[in-house]
């Protein structure tokens, strides 16, 4: 197996996540800066070993089955270590939202490529922009502090609100994708 260097700052996403976490709980002022800089830096990665990928034909069936992986363990660990911080009502939902929808959405993808029919069920316009969100959305709530007059964490929160809808919706439209397939097998005796 090659390691190309896409495959390379995705590995470097994973490594990142415990960094992330300890740098969040470190006892000093100066931690959420650092945590909102480091999940910043990982979400850039993500879009550059996809432009990186694209531009130079560095594609890899493990950086193919890698990426999606990373960014979720990123996402899902920025969530509970957010909502660990701020332990509201909203905040405990909208990441059982996002995390229930990744872990569906990926269980339908494998299920579909069983079926031949993973084409189907291909990243949409709707789950790019719902990244961007959460990304954004996330690296606000790290940051928690008032910056230039702006509650930070407030836009946060209504960005990651935002996220979760939109990561509803991205996650209908992968099940309405795949329903035909859903609705052939409903005929079908257990066995």
């Amino acid at each position: 197996m090659k390691l190309t260097v896409p495959t390379l700052l995705t590995l470097l996403r994973i490594v990142l996540i415990p960094v992330l976490v300890l740098v969040f709980y470190l006892p000093f002022k100066w931690t959420n800066f650092a945590a909102a800089l480091i999940f910043a830096f990982a979400s850039a990665t993500d879009w550059l070993d996809g432009w990186i990928a694209r531009r130079y034909n560095m594609h890899s069936n493990f950086g193919a089955f890698l990426d999606p992986v990373a960014d979720k363990l990123m996402v899902a660990t920025a969530l509970v270590i957010t909502v660990q911080q701020h332990h509201t009502v909203w905040m405990a939902l909208w990441a059982a939202v996002i995390i229930g929808r990744e872990i569906a959405v990926s269980a339908l993808r494998e299920w579909m490529a069983e079926l031949g029919q993973r084409a189907k069920v291909k990243v949409a316009a709707i789950g790019k922009i719902k990244t961007i969100v959460q990304m954004v959305a996330l690296t606000f709530l790290l940051y928690r502090e008032p910056l230039m007059g702006l509650n930070i964490f407030l836009i946060g929160e209504w960005l990651l609100a935002a996220a979760a809808l939109l990561t509803l919706w991205s996650g209908l439209a992968y099940l309405r994708a795949a329903w035909p397939a859903l609705r052939e097998d409903a005929g079908t005796p257990l066995k």
